[in-house]
């Protein structure tokens, strides 16, 4: 139990990188779990953190042994539950991280704040690309497909990015009927937070001609921002069909070039693949996975 207890401290220290914040957090001295962490190290003969008196950080041992202690962990866990939790309504805490599409995950999320009201969720909105694992998430949704083998996935749902603008810009500006047109429009654009990149527009070329440089008439690092500019007549947007189909349903928005749109994206909940599947985390994979994107 001592060495699991060690274990336990290391894995707290390391993701909080202070002994006296993982003491908080344990409910023991910060020098408890520094003596702790020291037994563990002379006990194992690597060294795990670097120290400093300001800081630790792990040194290349520490950051191997702490995936492993990782699994060590949720194998217990697991174990706990399989005894004592599984004929228990799901609780506990419950961190994920979801993309700044309030539109499309709020109603799904209070929907489920209802159904689970014993499940206390911590939400991380944003739209950068977050280490599931190194900072500690339960699941997260994202697009695009899976590149982290230390992940497992479910798809969520698609969508389809569409370029939109208001029956008022285009009674000004006149309508772009091929992609060359763009060239003398307004275009409001999308900047990817984690890259700083702008996010390419879906066009598909006719044969023989080449992309239009795109003049920029505002960029925003959230999507959000830009239908609300797009609406007020300011230029046109690229965003999903999710965020825009009631307001092109009410006619504040109108579609161009959807026979050049060549876009489909999808949502996906990804996890830890050693993270054993506690029933919080089940059921919100399940409820997210029905509800998202109900219509």
């Amino acid at each position: 139990m001592e060495s699991l207890n060690g274990i336990a401290f290391f894995v707290q220290a390391a993701e909080t990188r202070s002994f006296s914040e993982a003491g908080r957090v344990l409910g023991i001295s910060s020098s408890a779990v520094g003596k702790s962490v020291a037994r563990l190290e002379e006990r194992l003969g690597v060294r795990l953190f670097h120290r400093s008196t300001r800081s630790i950080t792990l040194t290349a041992e520490g950051a191997l042994f702490l995936e492993r202690c990782r699994r060590i962990l949720c194998e217990v866990e697991a174990a706990e539950l399989e005894l004592s939790e599984t004929r228990l309504a799901p609780q506990g805490k419950l961190r994920v991280s979801l993309p700044l599409v309030s539109g499309l995950v709020m109603p799904a999320l209070t929907a489920f704040m209802h159904r689970y009201p014993a499940i206390e969720l911590d939400v991380d909105f944003s739209d950068r690309m977050v280490d599931v694992i190194e900072e500690g998430f339960d699941a997260v949704i994202r697009t695009g497909e899976l590149a982290d083998s230390r992940l497992m996935s479910r798809q969520l749902g698609t969508f389809k990015l569409l370029l939109v603008g208001s029956p008022r810009y285009f009674s000004r500006h006149g309508i772009p009927r091929v992609p060359a047109d763009l060239a003398q429009h307004a275009c409001l654009q999308h900047k990817f937070p984690s890259t700083g990149k702008l996010e390419p527009w879906p066009l598909r070329m006719p044969a023989g001609t080449a992309e239009p440089i795109l003049p920029v008439s505002m960029v925003s690092n959230t999507t959000e921002a830009l239908i609300h500019v797009a609406r007020d007549g300011l230029g046109i947007a690229c965003l999903p069909d999710f965020m825009v189909r009631d307001a092109i349903v009410a006619g504040e928005l109108v579609t161009v070039l959807d026979d050049f749109n060549q876009h489909q994206g999808t949502f996906r909940m990804l996890w830890p693949s050693s993270k054993h599947l506690a029933p919080k985390l089940r059921v919100f994979i399940d409820f997210m996975g029905t509800e998202l994107f109900k219509t």
